[in-house]
């Protein structure tokens, strides 16, 4: 499998030689697998003492003479706690229990029972791998990622740059990406916008596309916040998942990829 290299000028200079991973198999059931794998969750959960700091004494009393009952009060068993007094007369409100104000909540997740929901053996996880980089290499996936590409034309898939991109700065590798890519530089750049709705106001105010991924060699240094950069050694399945990323390889990520067993 062969495709062209792309210059720093942004012309195809000439023909190189694909490593074989890009005619791996998409699996895409192994695929998603790996990507539920590495998203780890942290420990989260409330307090073990959140909604119980109240000097609530526990359930009221409904005896007959007894001090502090609830007798003939027309009340429930709400436990409560006092604010103020005048001899044997109480204000209480409720505390401590779910149905109260301030009090804990019924059904908390639980910290200790946070963990990891998948795990993936070394084979399942080379195998997902080689297809999400293989899959950067489909014309049929990145078309069914990506809703704005209905039609690539005569892009070459993957492109490969020369690895001389990685000494420019923001404004030259725009340039150079935006000579390439011709009419899909529109996807290439990272997107935000507002987001309309009820959602703006519930931690989710933005929404943001990722835009194309920069993938080096592990010795290179892509210096740009504009674009998404990888180095090959710190690439993980969730960078290229769903399949079908946008990716640019440097020449020096694909010689690496040769080497990878």
């Amino acid at each position: 499998m062969k495709t062209k290299l792309i210059s720093i000028s942004g012309e195809k200079s000439k023909d190189i030689e694909l490593p074989k991973i890009f005619l791996s198999k998409v699996r895409m059931d192994i695929l998603k697998k790996a990507f539920e794998s590495e998203q780890a969750f942290s420990p989260y959960g409330p307090n073990k003492e959140a909604g119980k700091r109240h000097s609530a004494s526990g359930t009221i009393r409904h005896l007959r003479h007894v001090w502090k009952s609830g007798y003939g009060r027309g009340t429930s068993r709400t436990p409560r706690k006092a604010m103020w007094r005048r001899g044997s007369q109480f204000y209480w409100i409720g505390a401590e229990v779910p149905n109260t104000r301030g009090g804990r909540r019924a059904h908390p997740p639980k910290p200790e029972g946070t963990v990891k929901i998948r795990k993936i053996n070394k084979k399942e996880f080379k195998i997902a791998f080689d297809s999400a980089i293989a899959s950067t290499a489909s014309p049929n996936y990145i078309t069914e990622r990506y809703a704005r590409i209905s039609d690539l034309g005569s892009f070459n898939f993957p492109l490969v740059i020369d690895s001389k991109i990685a000494s420019m700065n923001t404004k030259e590798l725009s340039a150079v990406l935006e000579k390439s890519l011709g009419g899909l530089f529109s996807t290439a750049l990272k997107g935000k916008k507002l987001r309309a709705g009820k959602g703006k106001m519930r931690n989710r105010k933005y929404k943001k596309s990722a835009g194309i991924l920069i993938i080096s060699s592990s010795k290179e240094n892509i210096r740009t916040t504009s674009f998404n950069s990888k180095k090959l050694n710190e690439l993980m399945v969730s960078d290229l998942y769903p399949a079908g990323r946008l990716a640019v390889y440097t020449e020096g990520a694909i010689k690496e990829l040769e080497e990878r067993k």
